[in-house]
Formats: C-alpha cells, sequence, structure tokens
C-alpha cells in the first residue's frame, strides 16, 4: 500500500447559489495552477469525504470536493422535513455541476467517484464530455433498475434475515410492492418517530449488505449522525424511487458520448450489493475504459482498491487535455 499524501485543508471554500432555494458547498484544495479534478461523492446523500484528498498530490493537482444538494454543508439540508426534495434530480445535480466549474473558472476536469458518485460522474460527461479531461471510478454503478432491485431484494437471498426484517419494518400492505418507494413515504412522512425508525431500520440493511465483507467498517451507516442519517436515506430513497431520473439503460446506452476520454473504472470481485456485471458492461461499450478487478475487495474497499486509486490518479497527474 503506498503513503497517500498528508491530509490538507482547503485553501477556498464556500457556499453557491444554485437555484431553486438551494445552495451547495464547495471546497477547493492544491495547487491554483494545478491540474483540475473534482470529487464526486455517493450516497446519494453523503456529503463530501475530505479523506478523499490524500489521494491527490496537492503540488499537482487543483482538487474541488463538493456537497451535493440537500447533505453536508450545503443547504437546505434534507434532515429537515420542510426541506423538499422536488428539485434535487440527477439533471439538477448536473447543472449544479456546470455552475461550480463555471464558478471556479475551471475549462475541464478529471473526475473521480465512486457508488452512486459513479452515475453522477457517467451523467455528467455523457452531458458535457468536453469538459472532462478523465474519469476514475472507483466501485461501478449505473443505477439501473435492476441494480436497485437487486440491492434492495436480490441480496436478500443472501442475507435472509436481515432482509426479512427491512421489508417487514414496513406496513403489511407494502411488503409485497416496491419497497423503495414504501421507504421513502415512510422518510416523507409527517411524524417524525416515523421518519426516525425508517432511517434507522434503511441503514441497518445498508450494514447487513456489507457485513459479507471482511475488510468492511461495522455499522458504517447505522453510526452516522442522526441528520446525517436522515440526509443520506431520505435522499437516496427519493432517487432511488425514480431510477435515479434516468432512462433505463441510457448511461449505457449513450457510452459512446465518452469517446476521448480515458477512464479506469476499478470494482471489487465480492461486491455483493453492486455486482461485477455493471463494471464489465461499461468497460465493453467504452473501449478508452480499462478495468480492474480487485479480488479480494467489496463495496467498501481493501489496501489493493486503494492502491489502484491511487495508481490511476498519480498516473493522470501529469497527463495534458483528454490524458495525452
Amino acid at each position: 500500500m503506498p503513503d497517500l499524501y498528508p491530509l490538507t485543508e482547503p485553501s477556498a471554500q464556500g457556499l453557491l447559489e444554485v437555484g431553486d432555494g438551494n445552495a451547495i458547498h464547495w471546497e477547493v484544495s492544491g495547487a491554483p495552477d494545478g491540474k483540475p479534478a473534482l470529487v464526486v461523492h455517493g450516497g446519494p446523500g453523503s456529503g463530501l469525504n475530505a479523506g478523499n484528498r490524500r489521494y491527490f498530490d496537492p503540488d499537482r493537482y487543483r482538487l474541488v470536493l463538493f456537497d451535493q444538494r440537500g447533505c453536508g454543508r450545503s443547504r437546505p439540508h434534507a434532515a429537515d422535513p420542510a426541506t423538499g426534495l422536488e428539485h434535487n434530480t440527477t439533471a439538477h445535480l448536473i447543472a449544479d455541476m456546470e455552475r461550480l466549474r463555471e464558478h471556479l473558472g475551471i475549462e475541464q476536469w478529471l473526475l473521480y467517484g465512486g457508488s452512486w458518485g459513479s452515475t453522477l460522474i457517467l451523467a455528467y460527461a455523457q452531458a458535457h464530455p468536453e469538459r472532462v479531461s478523465e474519469i476514475v471510478i472507483c466501485g461501478v454503478t449505473m443505477t439501473r433498475p435492476e441494480e436497485t432491485d437487486w440491492l434492495y431484494r436480490g441480496v436478500g437471498r443472501f442475507v435472509p434475515g436481515a432482509w426479512e426484517a427491512f421489508r417487514d419494518a414496513l406496513p403489511p400492505e407494502d411488503r409485497n410492492g416496491d419497497l423503495v418507494a414504501a421507504y421513502s413515504r415512510l422518510l416523507n412522512s409527517a411524524d417524525a418517530a416515523v421518519r426516525t425508525k425508517a432511517a434507522r431500520d434503511w441503514a441497518t440493511w445498508e450494514d447487513a449488505v456489507i457485513a459479507h465483507e471482511s475488510l468492511g467498517k461495522p455499522n458504517a451507516y447505522t453510526d452516522r449522525p442522526d441528520d446525517a442519517l436522515m440526509a443520506f436515506t431520505r435522499i437516496t430513497a427519493h432517487y432511488f424511487a425514480h431510477d435515479a431520473f434516468l432512462e433505463d439503460g441510457r448511461l449505457l446506452r449513450d457510452a459512446d458520448r465518452l469517446a476521448g476520454i480515458p477512464g479506469v473504472l476499478i470494482h471489487g470481485r465480492l461486491d455483493l450489493g453492486s455486482p461485477l456485471k455493471t463494471a464489465w458492461e461499461l468497460a465493453q461499450a467504452w473501449p478508452e475504459a480499462e478495468l480492474t478487478v480487485v479480488q479480494e475487495s467489496g463495496h467498501t474497499g481493501s489496501p489493493a482498491m486503494r492502491e489502484a486509486v491511487f495508481a490511476a490518479i498519480e498516473r493522470f497527474a501529469g497527463a495534458d487535455e483528454r490524458g495525452q
């Protein structure tokens, strides 16, 4: 495992008004004249992770992190039940990223992220391919209905007790239908106790899915602070209940729009919640992308996965536009 870079502090940060009453938190670190890069966090609704700065050489990268709508230090916060989610969609987040790029005066940037972040990266890059120099994804998802159904129903065959508890926490009339949509309704209930229980039940299931990963962190979801947990579960259920506001299969179908953008896809073979098939399909449709399969890793990563991410970001640090 290589030594990552020391954790640096932001040199600039702020709140950017993006419309609909929303303001997104952003921060910049590293070299002012360095290669621009953007970290796109997962979730949806997890908020930025400052530790991601350690992958980027602060002498060679100008690194941007931001909190997507409704989470982290962005405002208004989705933990507040009065915060509506009707203006929180994939199209809104793509527009926010573009507004942030323009605000910071960046022409092109490398995109790095994983899990939900990979879906948003792909959607942004297909909408604005001329603004993307390279892509590094760790834990590939495209948030297709089949992927969501697998994560919240199919995986239950491996952990039947935990899945039945997840299902049976819903009202009886919702247990045989769309579980994600049913949870989304509970997470938007007028009753605070109902919202709190639904958030805890959802997070308990998320923990159960990664419990099979020997290198995973126990209680990664349920240990979050109350406000962060509520924002994460509420936003995640909102996006997944609406199929990420994307036409089914669109990101794979339109992978040709990524032509000319070098990419590195890094995925754990033991990722139970997001099986390797999605990363494999994307690599077949995007010739400029190389797929690295990390044998011992699941969704929560491993030392070998971190090494692969670090190596990819190091490789692109000296690259000119479009990886040349």
